[in-house]
């Protein structure tokens, strides 16, 4: 609204949001579990918080993928620690154990398991780390990963991608086991696309092309992407970055 006396009409959209006050613009956690995380098709994600940020990144995003949901895809599924004022009070890391334990044996195909904290998570000080080391020793050496992607952390979805990725980074390049490595052929035109989530299937274009050139990609970040492709990604011989803003 124009008001007398003043220059301009007060336009306030260009500002950043503030931290728990619900906003179309995304925060740390949108960036990683809906942009860098949740297009990894074969682990589950799991919204570690109250049920609200889970049904608001739920869906909303066209990654698309090839597979079977509840076999070799999660993608479209939505898991949620549903934490209530009494997880607040007591503590959330016993139910997200118990959490992991329940997906286990109604989706024993998965590959891994990633806990997005949401606010509370690093508000209450839950110690989702010491989770994911145990329950990884205790299934055996599966892949459970634990992201400080909590949304106060930064107001910008971007922030989230960084987070994302570093976790990556720190949790499945450097436990990536050696006997996985081994099964790996690799060739002088290995590349990985990265950056690029798969949004309406335009990285499935670019693999194309590049195919068709006589390169072989080995990973594609993350929109269609396995769990094994995240592993296989430093055996490339050169990464095509699609979007710098979305990775590190």
């Amino acid at each position: 609204v124009h008001e007398a006396g003043k220059s301009d009409c007060g336009v306030k959209s260009n500002i950043k949001s503030i931290p728990g006050v619900m906003t179309i613009r995304g925060c740390a956690y949108a960036g990683s579990k809906g942009v860098v995380w949740g297009p990894i098709k074969d682990m589950i994600h799991i919204s570690h918080g109250p049920v609200g940020c889970g049904q608001y990144s739920w869906g909303s995003r066209r990654n698309y993928y090839v597979g079977t949901t509840g076999i070799d895809t999660f993608v479209t599924l939505q898991f949620t620690s549903d934490f209530q004022e009494k997880d607040i009070v007591f503590g959330g890391d016993k139910k997200v154990t118990k959490l992991i334990d329940e997906l286990q044996e109604l989706f024993p195909l998965n590959r891994g398991i990633t806990i997005q904290s949401e606010c509370p998570i690093g508000l209450i000080g839950d110690d989702i780390e010491a989770v994911s080391r145990e329950k990884s020793k205790e299934y055996g050496g599966k892949t459970i990963v634990p992201v400080r992607c909590e949304g106060f952390r930064g107001v910008s979805q971007s922030l989230g991608h960084h987070i994302a990725n570093d976790a990556i980074r720190d949790w499945i390049f450097d436990k990536s086991a050696p006997e996985a490595s081994s099964k790996f052929q690799p060739t002088a035109y290995d590349v990985a696309i990265i950056g690029d989530y798969n949004i309406g299937g335009d990285a499935w274009s670019s693999r194309i092309l590049l195919e068709e050139m006589g390169l072989r990609v080995i990973a594609q970040w993350s929109g269609d992407g396995s769990l094994a492709e995240l592993e296989a990604t430093p055996k490339a011989k050169l990464n095509i970055l699609h979007c710098y803003r979305s990775m590190n």
